[in-house]
């Protein structure tokens, strides 16, 4: 059996429940980019985009089933959420690592607060992308209160991802307000470890968050001092 095989067909059984290892894999690994971009490190960026290939082929269990009879479900808001933090984080890796390549001693990105102006196009932005994301997942069969959460949790994943690039300190509240909706929504359909990786994003979320708040203070501090 090849490796790509075994991938696709391995599971874990709890009981009556199975979970996929490629789900368990690709939590693993959007921890780990967690940690590394809070620590403002190039390699969360590769890293998370594999994690993303891996668990778009879990949401679209009816696509990737390969005859698994139990994977039956296509969750489209979850799928997309996956490609477009692949999209996204292309750019933020490549962001980051020009940032890298033109200062070596420098942080590849600096903390703060987004401005005025940054706010008057980012909320409209975000608004309409709701917006058409919803009946885009309506048009491919959603319905009822998921359509919503499922929505929810792919615009403000797209949010979140980008405001990491840029270096905003809100995008750690973002992602709070998703890993707020993304734990019942994912134990509730059957995606236990996605939804236990939501749970220890929450706290860590809030950690995170902190630590970019002292250092966007810290680096003001040292700016005004020059």
């Amino acid at each position: 059996m090849s490796i790509l095989k075994w991938l696709f067909e391995a599971n874990l059984h709890f009981g009556s429940k199975s979970i996929a290892v490629r789900e368990i894999i690709g939590g693993i690994l959007g921890l780990s980019s967690a940690v590394l971009g809070m620590r403002r490190k190039v390699a969360a960026w590769p890293i998370g985009i594999l994690g993303d290939g891996l668990l778009f082929t879990v949401f679209l269990g009816a696509v990737f089933s390969f005859g698994d009879k139990t994977q039956h479900a296509n969750f489209y808001g979850q799928a997309g959420r996956n490609l477009l933090l692949i999209v996204v984080s292309v750019y933020g890796w490549v962001r980051w690592a020009k940032h890298r390549k033109n200062n070596v001693s420098a942080p590849v990105v600096e903390p703060r607060w987004t401005t005025t102006k940054e706010k008057s196009y980012l909320i409209p932005a975000v608004a309409i992308f709701f917006f058409l994301s919803s009946r885009i997942f309506m048009s491919l069969g959603e319905s009822g209160t998921w359509l919503w959460v499922d929505t929810w949790i792919f615009t403000g994943t797209a949010l979140a991802t980008y405001g990491m690039s840029r270096g905003y300190v809100e995008f750690w509240m973002v992602w709070v307000a998703v890993d707020l909706v993304g734990v019942p929504f994912a134990f509730k359909n059957g995606y236990y470890p996605t939804g236990t990786l939501y749970a220890i994003y929450l706290p860590f979320v809030i950690w995170g968050f902190i630590s970019w708040l002292r250092i966007s203070k810290k680096e003001k501090r040292e700016v005004v001092a020059l």
